[in-house]
Parts: structure tokens; C-alpha cells; sequence
């Protein structure tokens, strides 16, 4: 009896590791590139970056995700996923130590590193839960996507009083950051030892499996879905103040606004997954959250007072904040084994991150060409009308 007690408690506390460490890699998956943003202009000023130079710094590491997101499953086939995200890990925690630096050159060396330990664990955070928690992917997937929403605002908000208030200078609220990053390394370290016997067969069979996904329709309709909800996302980040301040909103007040389509999106973050882990489909949620995105904008095209602006604020906010975590879960209810989950990821992540890099220019070379907000929130309410094509498509009880 004793016997059984220890083996369950050593069970249990395995348990409680892996999702601390699950956690703990999401707390560090979007601080590096969110707190960036505030600080910009406090680093143009000591490094002496122009405004094209500065946007390239913040579209960095949106390309180095696009890029590498395929490749990482193969890295994991080779090394586990366990010590790949340990890589990814250092990665992070060494860009951020580098860009601390004033110089040029360390800037954008640091992005650049900064933006190969997140892709890492973008792709292989979906992969390592499919793996642990097979039966509780939805809960799971609600659990890190909320705790990296909710770190991300974290980090915006604080940049500036760290900066200013706490006197750390830009550097110094950087740095903070690593603080995450050292912990979550500990972590996976002693995660990694524990779990070195693990059996080979994930690495025998990922080859084929890697190279067949970019073949199947389904990865195809998720790859599509994930491209274009970022898309709509980084965009909103991107422009949504300017529209707003267009149609007599303060700056200020439509800074807060954007806060608030993150705010309101939190708990779709969480309860979109645990939904859609419990029923076979999932396509009245890919419709429900469509609807709220075409609803959204269709709001700010048509509507221009408060009230309505407000509404369709919301409505974006719940719609972009359920549309990510819905294409994670994707990604692990679409996937029969952690194997293809890691190849699913690497290739809906590396086109989702592609538009996303893409989308804020696209839609301010619309504004120019028009001069007018009208053409690039059309635009937006075609993307978000392809979004709920492709989240009812992707939710099929199907497997690629």
C-alpha cells in the first residue's frame, strides 16, 4: 500500500513539473517581443535607429518565426523535444542579455536570437502537451495560451515603469525578462534528465511524417487558418488606434481601446480550448468566432459612434481572442501522435507568422494608396470572413 501511495505521489509530482514547466515556457513566448514596443522610441534615441530601422527590429522576429517554424520540428527529431526547447531556452536568454547592449549590431543580433527561442517554443509547446497530456489538450492549451496573454499585456504595461519609474533605462526593463527565461531553463534541465530513456520511436517515425503534412488538405485548412487569424491580429495591433483616432477618438483613448480587445479576448483565450476539447467538432465555434471578427470590423466601417464602437471593439476582442487558441487546439486534436502535432505546428506556424509579417504593411500600402480607412477595413472583413471558412473546415473531426 505504501508502495502504491509513493508511486502516486511521484506520478503526481511529475505532473505538476511538466505543467509548471509548460507555464513557464508560455510566460516567456511573447515578453521579449511585447515589451520592445514602449521602449522603442527611448532606444532610437540612445541607439540612433531610424523609424525603417526600428520597424524592421520589431518585424524581426515575425520572419525569423516564419522561417524557422519548419524546420524546428526536424531538430526535435533528432535531439527530443525536451532538449530542443532547452536550446530554445538558452536562445532566448542570451538574446535578451545581447540586445541589452547599445549598439546596433547587439541589437539585432540579440532580436534575432530572441526570435529563434520563441519560434522553438512556439512550434514545440503544442507538440510536448499533445505528448504529456493527451487526454486534457484543450485544458491544457487554455492554461499556457491564457498565461501567455496574459504576460504579454504584462509586459507592455510595465516596460515604461520599469524604464522611467524604477530608473532601469531601457536596457534594464529588458533585462527583467531573462528573469523568466532562467527559471524556465532550470526547469526543462531537470525535465530533460528525467526523461532521457525515452523510448526512440517518435524519432523513427517523424521523418516521413514531417515531409507528408505539407501534403494533406486538412494541415493545409489549419495552416490557412492560423496564417490568416494572425494576420487579423497583428494587424489590430497594428492600426487599430489610427482608425479609431480617425473616426474623433483621442490617442490616448484609443490606446486604451486596444487594451481593452485584449483584455476582453483573455477569456475566450481560456474557455475556446477546453470547448473545443470536449466535443468531436469543433466548426459552430470556428462560426461563432468568425462572426464576432466580420461583426467587429463591420462596426468600425459602418458605425461611428461610441456605443457601437465599443461593441465592435469587443467583438473583435473576442474574436481575435479566441481564434489563436483555437488553431493550437487544432493542431493537437488534428494530430494523432506528438510527432505530427510538432510538424503541424512548425508548418501552420511558419505561414500563420509569413501573413502576419505581411499584414501590417499591406494594409497601411491601402491606406496610402487610398487615404482613407474604408478599403483596408473591407479588406479586414473579407480576411475575418475567410478566417471562419477555414476555422469551420478545420474543425472536422478528421486527422491529417
Amino acid at each position: 500500500m505504501e508502495l502504491l501511495d509513493s508511486k502516486a505521489k511521484t506520478k503526481s509530482f511529475s505532473i505538476f513539473i511538466f505543467i509548471t514547466g509548460i507555464v513557464l515556457v508560455a510566460f516567456n513566448l511573447r515578453p521579449a517581443i511585447t515589451s520592445l514596443g514602449p521602449l522603442v522610441g527611448m532606444i532610437q534615441k540612445d541607439v540612433g535607429l531610424s523609424h525603417w530601422s526600428a520597424g524592421l527590429l520589431m518585424s524581426l522576429p515575425l520572419v525569423i518565426f516564419a522561417l524557422l517554424s519548419p524546420i524546428v520540428p526536424k531538430i526535435a527529431n533528432r535531439l527530443t523535444n525536451e532538449l530542443t526547447l532547452l536550446i530554445g531556452l538558452s536562445f532566448l536568454l542570451i538574446g535578451i542579455l545581447i540586445r541589452s547592449i547599445p549598439m546596433t549590431f547587439f541589437l539585432f543580433t540579440g532580436t534575432l536570437l530572441a526570435g529563434m527561442g520563441i519560434a522553438i517554443g512556439n512550434v514545440l509547446l503544442p507538440a510536448i502537451v499533445k505528448d504529456k497530456f493527451p487526454e486534457k489538450f484543450g485544458l491544457m492549451t487554455s492554461v499556457y495560451s491564457t498565461s501567455m496573454g496574459l504576460v504579454a499585456s504584462l509586459a507592455s504595461g510595465v516596460s515604461i515603469p520599469l524604464a522611467i519609474n524604477l530608473k532601469l533605462g531601457w536596457q534594464g526593463a529588458q533585462i527583467v525578462w531573462a528573469i523568466p527565461a532562467v527559471v524556465a531553463i532550470l526547469v526543462w534541465l531537470f525535465l530533460h534528465k528525467k526523461n532521457k530513456k525515452e523510448t526512440r520511436v517518435f524519432q523513427q517515425n517523424a521523418g516521413s511524417n514531417t515531409t507528408r503534412i505539407w501534403r494533406t488538405p486538412l494541415a493545409w485548412q489549419i495552416a490557412i487558418f492560423m496564417g490568416f487569424q494572425s494576420f487579423l491580429f497583428y494587424v489590430t495591433i497594428s492600426w487599430l488606434p489610427e482608425i479609431l483616432h480617425s473616426q474623433g477618438m483621442s490617442m490616448e483613448t484609443a490606446g486604451w481601446m486596444l487594451s481593452l480587445t485584449q483584455l476582453v479576448g483573455l477569456p475566450a483565450s481560456f474557455f475556446i480550448p477546453v470547448l473545443a476539447g470536449r466535443t468531436q467538432s469543433q466548426i459552430w465555434i470556428g462560426f461563432m468566432l468568425g462572426m464576432c471578427s466580420v461583426l467587429g470590423y463591420s462596426g468600425l466601417l459602418f458605425g461611428s459612434s461610441y456605443p457601437i464602437l465599443i461593441v465592435s471593439i469587443t467583438l473583435i476582442g473576442l474574436g481575435l481572442g479566441g481564434a489563436f487558441p483555437l488553431a493550437l487546439t487544432y493542431i493537437g486534436l488534428r494530430a494523432r501522435n506528438a510527432n505530427q502535432a510538432a510538424a503541424l505546428s512548425g508548418m501552420a506556424q511558419s505561414t500563420g507568422y509569413l501573413l502576419a509579417a505581411v499584414g501590417p504593411l499591406f494594409i497601411g500600402y491601402l491606406y496610402d494608396i487610398a487615404h482613407l480607412w474604408t478599403i483596408p477595413i473591407a479588406t479586414l472583413i473579407f480576411v475575418s470572413v475567410i478566417v471562419m471558412i477555414f476555422a469551420m473546415l478545420s474543425g472536422r473531426n478528421r486527422f491529417v
